[in-house]
């Protein structure tokens, strides 16, 4: 099974281009970090109160990014807030982003390209090899703004991410996104930890909007 950080990257690849939708580096690296938490939450190495964050356990799960994540908690001496803590390892996107790259690069679902201009300048780009995890993870998401029953709580908490960070009206066309708002809203309201991980990453978006740092 992939992790949130995995799906959500699936979701802003752009096929065309082999990047990504650009949805800015910092929302990105935001809604990895909300991702890694609710992966670690799943996984129950950690949970929360009104206030704190709490590891549960320490024990690495054998995925890259969320060992990197847990190591980090679990090596804090002071109690951090959901939302410290998507700070906390939203300022280490980068790290984050080449992790989960690689988990999909060793997954068979992305290669990495080096593309070169002029034959000094290059970057990597990351053709889409398996197009069927992409077309899943969309597919569920669709599944649960077209019906009225109560989805999946993984199926929940990505359609959540993609709404915080700006990512579903990328995904699906204006006009969807539009029809199915008041369901989109009531759906964010479903899960308190994942409601909590995507408060965090929108306080932090406007914190960053306005020019005043958050803080830790």
């Amino acid at each position: 099974m992939l992790t949130f950080a995995e799906e959500f990257l699936l979701l802003a690849h752009d096929k065309d281009r082999g990047d990504f939708v650009e949805i800015g580096l910092h929302t990105m690296n935001c809604a990895l970090a909300g991702a890694a938490l609710m992966d670690l939450a799943i996984q129950g190495r950690i949970d929360s109160d009104q206030n704190h964050l709490i590891l549960v356990s320490h024990e690495p799960i054998g995925e890259p990014v969320l060992d990197f994540c847990l190591a980090q908690i679990a090596a804090s001496r002071e109690p951090k807030s959901i939302q410290d803590w998507v700070t906390v390892l939203a300022n280490q996107g980068d790290q984050l982003r080449h992790l989960t790259i690689d988990r999909l690069l060793a997954r068979g679902i992305l290669e990495r390209v080096d593309k070169r201009f002029l034959w000094v300048f290059h970057t990597f780009v990351y053709p889409q090899v398996n197009e069927r995890e992409k077309i899943e993870v969309k597919q569920r998401i669709t599944n649960i703004l077209n019906s009225d029953d109560i989805p999946d709580p993984r199926d929940n908490f990505i359609l959540a991410l993609a709404e915080r960070s700006g990512l579903l009206s990328e995904v699906f066309s204006q006009a969807v996104v539009e029809d199915r708002r008041g369901r989109v809203q009531q759906l964010l309201q479903l899960d308190p930890f994942g409601q909590a991980v995507n408060k965090a990453i929108r306080h932090i978006q406007l914190a960053v909007l306005s020019g005043v740092p958050s803080e830790v």
